[in-house]
């Protein structure tokens, strides 16, 4: 979408408030456009809606019947109650901002009620679903080092939880000499973690750094494409895609199923929340709490199938 026009006053709140979310509060690249988008639209509806470009006093006299003529528009568009939550969430977010700031803001933007939307529970895979993807990802390409490539990376995204983005952000340094040091992730906001390297993770990555027909500097990545560059996260969700086809498993299964897969099943086994929270980078435990009711709901299923009433 165009930056919408907007007066000069909103433009230079606007553009200090990007700089604060990308260099103060550190968001990432995702976050801060997400963000801005989310205004981006409120303001090309509002330029529609004034007849005008939207001012920095518009935040301040806007009324709640604009902005859930806005949101109305949104739905309208096809926007479901996901995207409109975000919506908001962005648009409280620059509102806040200004309160900051010592500009007045409307209280609409904390008065509007938002359609409650239902939580989906996250779908892991089975430990040997896992187990054959890896070995699929291994043995079918015709080159070996893509295979090393494809198998390490789903074997770290399950052994360590990480995210895709995080698995394809490592530089050959940044994996450790010995499997007992453990990894350091750099996960949202810039923040760093550390994760256990289980032995086999540890190998796994070691051999597909040294299988790689390129140079293996500690600026060079781990997880190479054709050419050499960084692989991307595109062609890793449609390797394993292929796979998925071939075992006949869901379409739930992806990059990101793994680390649900790994949360869950570390959970089954007797880890503790807060551990679980600390391995997998996240920022509210509330977070890390739905993998209660995955395991919960897995119980009752299984419950269910062994006591059927004939």
């Amino acid at each position: 979408m165009p930056p919408p026009n907007m007066a000069g006053d909103l433009q230079r709140q606007h553009d200090a408030w990007v700089a604060r979310m990308t260099y103060e509060s550190r968001l990432s690249p995702h976050s801060v456009a997400s963000y801005q988008r989310d205004l981006r639209q409120f303001l090309s509806f509002l330029n529609g809606y004034v007849e005008r470009p939207p001012q920095l006093s518009d935040f301040a006299d806007l009324q709640l019947a604009t902005l859930r003529a806005f949101l109305a528009s949104r739905r309208i568009e096809g926007a479901e109650s996901r995207s409109l939550l975000r919506t908001m969430s962005g648009l409280r977010n620059f509102a806040q901002f200004l309160e900051q700031q010592k500009i007045a803001v409307s209280q609409a933007f904390y008065l509007v009620n938002m359609p409650k939307q239902k939580r989906s529970l996250p779908r892991p895979i089975d430990s040997q679903s896992v187990l054959q993807l890896i070995q699929l990802a291994l043995e079918t390409p015709k080159q070996n080092w893509v295979g090393q490539r494809d198998a390490a990376l789903l074997t770290l995204l399950y052994g360590c939880g990480l995210r895709i983005s995080e698995a394809l952000a490592l530089n050959v340094g940044d994996v450790p000499d010995a499997a007992e040091v453990g990894l350091r992730v750099l996960g949202k906001g810039n923040k760093m973690r550390d994760v256990p390297l289980l032995p086999l993770v540890h190998q796994a990555l070691h051999g597909a750094i040294q299988a790689a027909p390129f140079t293996a500097a500690a600026n060079d990545p781990v997880f190479r494409g054709a050419r050499g560059g960084r692989f991307s996260a595109r062609l890793a969700q449609q390797m394993l895609a292929q796979h998925r086809r071939t075992l006949n498993l869901p379409d739930s299964v992806t990059p990101h199923a793994l680390r649900h897969s790994f949360a869950t099943h570390l959970l089954s086994a007797g880890g503790d929340l807060r551990t679980i929270q600390e391995l997998l980078g996240h920022a509210q435990l509330s977070s890390t709490q739905i993998y209660t009711e995955v395991d919960s709901a897995s119980l009752i299923a299984i419950y269910q199938k062994a006591h059927q009433r004939k």
